[in-house]
């Protein structure tokens, strides 16, 4: 099949023209406007022709036809209504791409479950305003992922793959590499997109990992604890435990958790790896299975 050039700027003006469109600037619309840049996202996908992608905002569909000549199906997210007749034009080769029309936030999980027939690959262009929120949906949800390829703004794509130590390391850094192998897979500058945004971008990598990196006892515990270390980062983590377990334990059993756990009480909790987490989580998970047996008052 061949396809529009839509990474032509003059081509993706021409076509909103016609329709009577702008992009709408309160929803990110930034379209991608580089073959190159196209490729490496494909490529990044490693799409076969049994796979299933599910595209977040496929905008005027500049990635979408792409990934559909190589892919079985593609059921494309979409939140813009205006953009129907212009998704209708651009797709109408592709038999195998499907439109979904809503906010990937609040789409029902049970119509993209049925449309799938193998774990899904996700492939999208994530404007900054949702882009946490859309990736812990589909790292927690319900939905068999495989892989996702995400067009995120630089900040973000750092802090996806950011160390322990490092000051782009936080929540996000811990939850995504507890679910997956994030990789920085291309700078993106502002200067490929039209309309141009005011930051750079980047493609990430993240495969879903088959089990999570660390075994935690209490998964919505370790979470917790994560948030409760970095809710200060610049205090100590036994004073950010304390803000967060202060009405649970005492500042002595926090310092007795920190020390079996191997973890002086006076790093911070930005310094902390995922194992460090889940030992600590583990122990404070040990200690409230203890008490709830033993009828203490926690």
């Amino acid at each position: 099949m061949s396809h529009q050039p839509l990474t032509s700027p003059r081509v993706v003006q021409e076509i909103l023209a016609r329709h009577g469109l702008r992009p709408n600037k309160q929803l990110g619309q930034n379209f991608l406007v580089d073959e190159n840049i196209l490729k490496k996202i494909i490529a990044a996908a490693e799409l076969g022709p049994e796979d299933t992608v599910l595209e977040i905002g496929p905008g005027i569909g500049v990635l979408t036809g792409p990934l559909a000549e190589v892919a079985r199906q593609v059921i494309a997210v979409e939140i813009d209504k205006g953009l129907i007749p212009v998704l209708e034009e651009n797709l109408a080769a592709y038999p195998n791409v499907k439109i979904i029309w809503g906010d990937i936030l609040k789409v029902e999980q049970g119509e993209l479950l049925a449309a799938a027939t193998t774990p899904f690959k996700v492939v999208a262009n994530l404007p900054y305003y949702i882009t946490s929120p859309v990736i812990m949906a589909l790292l927690t949800g319900p939905l068999p992922l495989e892989r996702l390829v995400l067009m995120v703004q630089r900040e973000v794509a750092r802090r996806l793959t950011a160390a322990p130590g490092s000051k782009d390391y936080g929540v996000l850094s811990v939850a995504v590499q507890y679910y997956t192998q994030p990789e920085m897979v291309a700078q993106v500058p502002r200067t490929v997109f039209y309309p141009r945004p005011d930051v750079d971008s980047a493609v990430v990598l993240l495969k879903m990992r088959p089990s999570p990196a660390v075994v935690v006892g209490d998964e919505a515990l370790f979470f917790r604890l994560v948030r409760g270390a970095f809710g200060q980062r610049r205090k100590t983590l036994l004073n950010s435990l304390r803000g967060e377990f202060g009405g649970q334990y005492s500042r002595e059993e926090l310092v007795s958790f920190l020390q079996a756990a191997g973890i002086d009480p006076s790093r911070r909790g930005e310094t902390l790896t995922l194992e460090e987490f889940a030992a600590l989580a583990r122990i404070i998970s040990n200690k409230g299975r203890e008490d709830t047996a033993t009828g203490a008052k926690v």
